[in-house]
């Protein structure tokens, strides 16, 4: 295709930036895209200085951040591997800078109807009501027809995009028994805290270590009621920290309303996910596993149903920096711009 996409990206150095970078270099149709660093990394002048595994890959310019130089830069899509409390002020600001602009945010900053729940659930300033309101929610399999119109595409979070993606055609169905509730839970590798230094992801703390974190209170919570279209009450959602570096194994247990065939259960995940790519619906008694989807944009889910077809576990596996991060943005992107939604993924 001729048609080559102009982007720009904003903080290539954390896990998800430096796998956003991987993927855009290599993207059949995206032009050199330029890195915008914060301060610290005035003197990089290529991101190979930083990642010398990108070397090869094509020119990967960088340019020290400010709202004038990305909104001038002449890039057409901007991505946002930012903190959330950068993308707060960033969108707002390059939007007015530059209308034409259109970004895809990799923060939690607008992945929320209400601007209080963002505030509520990440003890930070709410965002711009009027701002939010031009948010669509990056899950390409529920809102594909969203994108192409989109001015602001917020990435959803790691976790919420495995558990939204195992349970969403149980819930639209109606099959859940709401009565007995759903339990979430969920595992992820260390990446997905981030690469600021923490006590708690120091190697010594996590090798040969397992530990629960954030029962009751992890900021993804809301992401799940939103667009599973369920009450805070009707689920728990619980997050594990595993020993390895990147990937999300969400088990998710919940109650039939009616006894149920196994095959009733496959048909139901294959025909939701019919044509939509990056979902591999495994087949009755295969269940996912990281190693299968680690490095990849995939979300595989499988499921065991007992005796009397009447409890279900779906399994949905994927890469939290791949479908949980910088592989479901470059995802939305090719639904922006109506390329092929495997463009750069496969």
């Amino acid at each position: 295709m001729n048609d080559q996409a102009k982007v720009a990206v904003v903080g290539a150095t954390g896990y998800a930036g430096y796998e956003l970078a991987r993927l855009l270099l290599r993207h059949p149709n995206v032009s050199t895209p330029t890195f915008f660093l914060r301060e610290g990394r005035a003197n990089v002048r290529c991101l190979t200085e930083l990642y010398p595994q990108l070397r090869g890959w094509g020119e990967a310019p960088c340019k020290p951040l400010s709202t004038e130089a990305v909104a001038g830069s002449g890039a057409e899509v901007v991505f946002l591997s930012t903190p959330h409390e950068a993308s707060l002020e960033l969108v707002p600001e390059l939007l007015k800078a530059n209308p034409a602009l259109r970004i895809v945010d990799l923060s939690g900053a607008y992945r929320f109807r209400d601007p209080e729940t963002f505030a509520h659930w990440y003890k930070l300033p709410a965002p711009d009501a009027a701002t939010l309101a031009e948010a669509v929610y990056g899950l390409p399999e529920l809102y594909e027809a969203e994108l192409p119109k989109a001015r602001i595409v917020a990435n959803p979070g790691c976790y919420p995009t495995s558990v939204i993606l195992g349970l969403k055609p149980l819930v639209e169905s109606g099959w859940i028994d709401m009565a007995h509730g759903i339990v979430c839970d969920c595992k992820s590798g260390v990446t997905g805290a981030g690469k600021e230094p923490k006590r708690e992801t120091h190697f010594v703390e996590v090798n040969e270590n397992f530990r629960a974190y954030n029962l009751f209170k992890h900021r993804h919570t809301p992401e799940v009621s939103d667009h599973l279209g369920l009450r805070l009450g009707d689920f728990v959602f619980t997050t594990h920290l595993l020993p390895v570096d990147r990937g999300i194994l969400s088990t998710l247990y919940v109650r039939l309303k009616g006894a149920r065939k196994a095959e009733d259960v496959e048909a139901l995940l294959a025909k939701f996910y019919a044509g939509r790519p990056m979902v591999r619906v495994l087949r009755d008694g295969a269940l996912p596993e990281l190693q299968h989807v680690t490095h990849t944009n995939f979300c595989d889910i499988g499921f065991a149903l007992d005796a009397a077809g009447e409890r279900l576990i779906v399994v949905a596996c994927l890469d939290n920096l791949g479908k949980g991060a910088a592989g479901q943005a470059v995802q939305n992107l090719n639904g922006m711009r109506g390329y092929p939604e495997t463009a750069g993924l496969l």
